[in-house]
């Protein structure tokens, strides 16, 4: 569901992709399928997965959907013609991979296997408790495609090679860094961008022309503001997370800062650190467990 110009930006997509000898040219992106014109000729059924809000560039294609598979709390419901998976495990590939489990044989060749288990193994930080994510139904899946497909990689060896491209955003401009995993919430006079980078607070900070190109990436966008969610990890898999909360409109600066410092459900334990502009915010986060998933309905509040 992006443009085919945005596949460069999931280094880790990419790089899976490619493993498994799946060209990019046997993808569909977004802007080579009228889901419009299909959907006024009622053609389109809609099935959204990994998440379950439409956009509202994309109100007017609500009545075409007809199932959500997602792993967050859901936000709204859904009239009846629909049918909604919401459940809580760490990767939504899960869900998907429970689904072709329970369908026809045949539907879950090698390559399908791989793609899945990579994805379980890189959203649950392959498989480690520590990092608050995976859940029993994470763990059942990878040894299901496991004992399904016995040649598949180690889980290690796949975890690794898909963290350090998912890291790897040497290549990417400050733009594209920001718009590599990206969320946006808004409100009626609000917009605001919420950033997962995969550097540590210190080296984003040090980028050149950086407040230059936070303040030309949100008026290109028209954001109020930008929330960057900093995550790395140690040799041990264990993250470390960081905050930096960018806006040239004070109060909407001070709002954000105020909820992610007082909220309680997660506490972030947030420290503040010394930030090199007055527009921007930066912080240590001690709940190195609270992800982004778990930010978002913060910050939805604070709006």
């Amino acid at each position: 569901n992006i443009p085919r110009a945005d596949l460069a930006l999931r280094t880790e997509t990419t790089f899976l992709l490619r493993e498994q000898g799946i060209p990019a040219a046997s993808l569909i992106f977004r802007d080579e399928i009228d889901l419009g014109g299909l959907h006024r000729a009622g053609l389109l059924s809609l099935t959204l997965v990994d998440h379950h809000v439409l956009p509202g560039a994309d109100a007017a294609l609500e009545e075409a959907v007809v199932e959500v598979l997602d792993h967050r709390p859901l936000e709204r419901d859904r009239g009846a013609g629909c049918r909604v998976t919401a459940e809580p495990v760490g990767s939504c590939a899960t869900l998907v991979t429970e689904r072709i489990a329970q369908g026809p044989p045949g539907v879950l060749d090698r390559p399908t296997a791989a793609l899945l288990h990579g994805t379980i193994l890189l959203d649950c930080v392959n498989l480690s408790p520590a990092a608050g994510k995976v859940t029993p139904r994470d763990v059942a899946c990878v040894s299901l495609l496991e004992e399904r497909f016995p040649e598949l990689p180690a889980r290690d060896a796949v975890f690794e090679a898909l963290q350090a491209a998912k890291f790897d955003v040497s290549g990417l401009t400050t733009e594209q860094m920001l718009r590599k995993d990206l969320k946006v919430l808004s409100s009626d006079e609000l917009v605001l961008a919420i950033s997962a980078i995969y550097v540590d607070l210190e080296t984003f900070l040090r980028r050149p022309g950086l407040l230059q190109d936070l303040d030309a990436f949100c008026q290109a966008q028209g954001y109020t503001g930008l929330v960057a969610m900093m995550i790395s990890f140690n040799e041990r898999n264990e993250p470390s997370r960081q905050l930096a909360v960018y806006s040239r409109c004070e109060t909407l600066r001070s709002t954000v800062c105020r909820a992610l410092e007082e909220a309680m459900t997660p506490s972030l334990h947030l420290q503040p650190l010394l930030s090199p502009w007055s527009c921007v915010g930066t912080y240590a986060q001690g709940n190195a467990l609270a992800s982004r998933k778990k930010v978002l309905p913060i910050l939805r509040a604070a709006l």
